[in-house]
């Protein structure tokens, strides 16, 4: 047991879910570092649409505040951030580029940026898109934490200037994901907002599926589909699931599909939380493939590997209960054992006692912030 931190995070969204992974993220990582008694500050930005759509107003595992803009964050939490044993801004808050050059004049003793999404911030920053990180950031960070790891963990630190990148992939919380013991209603589903670029995925691997096996049952959940969609008459449509339904969802499933968006696809080594909450269900997993995840979970093993719509059929079709019980198993073990909330707090708080120990190389004041 290490020594309790203060540690302030500034983060997209705790309180809401819809139409982001970054709250059930954000809670998976805070309960764990609660458990382990470190205090967490959570600042979020009071917007219309994750106020309207709160699913966790009142956190009990972290003190969670809301600021309305970039001025109400400094008059209200400027001392905090100065004293806090670590600040850790995450990737799409609103203002990000004027936030983190306001925080970083704050000296803040550790400044850290946790990107859940990077080989979308990467692909961004390679076109000249700076929506809520600059390139010339980059540097000013302690640490990196990137949801992606293997090889783009050394492109942050060669390419991009990271002083530090590690990686924090997401996780998952054993108390809140686990089956449900309820009968499978569906031999296939998927969870999961619409992007476009996933879609194409989603037809090939899903929707086609289900036209060529018409006596099956399908589930898509997730919000923002396009009304000109054409479902199959056998794939039933759930437009959202707040996180404390995900275990029924799962539970539910013979097999559930993962699809990964084309940047994380190019990237490698940036595993979905839904592929934790899957496993941790003891739902087994077909997935598209990219690089790193059978370091995560060995193919056939602990997960289904799908590149066309024939794989998706055949493993439907061929894979009997007693194997689909096998790959769950394995899955359900590697996931506890190592993609937990604590295990990654724990992850966190090492990285951080680490930055700690070589502070006398770099102090906070030598932070630059360059034009």
């Amino acid at each position: 047991m290490t020594r309790p931190l203060d540690i302030v995070i500034l983060g997209l969204s705790l309180s809401s879910s819809w139409g982001n992974g970054h709250a059930t993220t954000f809670r998976a990582l805070l309960r764990g570092l609660n458990a382990d008694g470190h205090r967490v500050l959570f600042l979020e930005r009071d917007v219309p649409w994750y106020a309207s759509q709160r699913d966790l107003p009142e956190p009990d595992f972290c003190e969670l505040q809301y600021y309305s803009d970039l001025d109400n964050l400094l008059s209200a939490h400027a001392d905090r951030i100065r004293t806090a044993d670590a600040v850790v801004i995450g990737s799409y808050i609103p203002e990000g580029v004027q936030i983190i050059d306001a925080v970083t004049a704050l000296s803040p003793k550790r400044l850290c940026f946790y990107d859940i999404d990077t080989p979308v911030t990467l692909a961004k920053l390679d076109r000249g898109d700076e929506e809520y990180l600059a390139r010339r950031q980059i540097p000013l960070f302690d640490a990196y934490f990137s949801f992606s790891g293997g090889e783009v963990l050394d492109r942050l630190e060669k390419v991009y200037g990271s002083r530090n990148a590690v990686a924090l992939y997401c996780s998952v919380d054993p108390d809140r994901y686990g089956n449900t013991g309820e009968r499978p209603e569906w031999d296939l589903g998927y969870l999961g907002t619409y992007s476009p670029d996933r879609q194409p995925t989603l037809e090939r691997l899903l929707i086609e599926v289900a036209r060529r096996l018409p006596d099956r049952r399908f589930v898509v959940a997730g919000p923002q589909y396009p009304a000109d969609i054409d479902w199959p008459a056998n794939v039933e449509r759930i437009e959202h699931l707040p996180p404390a339904e995900h275990p029924s969802f799962y539970s539910r499933q013979r097999f559930t599909l993962n699809v990964t968006r084309a940047d994380m696809i190019e990237a490698g080594w940036s595993p979905s939380v839904r592929l934790f909450e899957a496993a941790a269900c003891g739902t087994p997993i077909i997935s598209d493939h990219w690089r790193g995840l059978d370091e995560l979970l060995p193919y056939e093993e602990a997960i289904v590997i799908a590149r066309d719509t024939g794989d998706v059929v055949n493993a439907l079709s061929q894979i009997d209960d007693d194997k689909r019980a096998r790959i769950a198993a394995e899955a359900r073990t590697i996931v506890m054992r190592s993609h937990t909330g604590l295990a990654r707090s724990r992850q966190l708080v090492a990285a951080l006692l680490d930055l700690e120990l070589r502070a006398g190389a770099e102090q906070p004041a030598s932070r630059r912030i360059s034009a």
